[in-house]
């Protein structure tokens, strides 16, 4: 297992507190209407894996149902097709990559405002291909530690060919093949988790130990993040 770190402990209270962070709703109606588009229009999760996916993540997040379906109808809307996925690449501040995720309307905006945040918090952004390579999109699992054992998880990461399996006081994390995420419910048959999700999960690591360092590049993520068109933000620090 990749065991613990400062980095990964400081990365889960944040993560923990994304349920009180930003205009939350609204970045989870963008996932799930851009999950209806991207699926030709299938509005039923059950044929539409994205779909399911972002459903999942919205309940986890006690989305009221009214949204959800409201989101699902924005998908099948006149105004469909201008709401895209773009990935953008940069750099923050003591070299750290970042590999940043947004769903947009209107792509040359957030270029222009994502250009200008980072600019003024330490950051650039980076050309097409410069940072992306560090990372590998892989689906994500996570399991409470109160309900299984080492010997289960490692069972459990069998089952889904898992790659890579981190941990904190609380979570077991296990990173899976993305082409495996429409069929994790079969693989996983009655097995319970609390979380399924694309995840970004960088392959060439930096190491920062400052916890100053840190926080400050943590500030820069949350105020990215801020916007309603940045999804989230991956980097590589190990």
């Amino acid at each position: 297992m990749s065991g613990h770190s400062k980095w990964a402990n400081i990365k889960r209270k944040k993560e923990a507190n994304d349920k009180i962070k930003g205009n939350i709703f609204g970045k989870l109606s963008r996932i799930i209407t851009l999950a209806v588009i991207e699926g030709g229009g299938i509005a039923d999760s059950s044929l539409n894996n994205k779909l399911r996916l972002a459903i999942e993540k919205a309940q986890s997040f006690n989305m009221p149902k009214e949204n959800i379906k409201r989101a699902i109808e924005r998908g099948l809307g006149p105004q469909k097709d201008q709401l895209k996925e773009v990935i953008y690449e940069g750099f923050g501040p003591y070299g750290v990559s970042l590999l940043i995720l947004a769903t947009t309307d209107n792509p040359n905006r957030t270029f222009s405002e994502l250009r200008s945040n980072l600019e003024k918090n330490g950051g650039k952004l980076a050309q097409s291909g410069a940072v992306s390579y560090q990372f590998k999109k892989c689906g994500l699992i996570v399991l409470n530690k109160k309900d299984f054992n080492q010997e289960e998880i490692f069972q459990i990461s069998d089952k889904i060919e898992a790659f890579d399996i981190d941990e904190d006081e609380e979570k077991y994390y296990l990173y899976f093949p993305y082409e495996f995420i429409g069929h994790i419910k079969e693989r996983l048959g009655e097995i319970k988790y609390e979380k399924l999700e694309i995840d970004f999960k960088p392959q060439i690591k930096v190491s920062i130990d400052d916890e100053n360092k840190i926080n400050e590049i943590f500030k820069l993520i949350d105020f990215l993040e801020s916007s309603d068109d940045i999804q989230k933000v991956f980097t590589n620090i190990g």
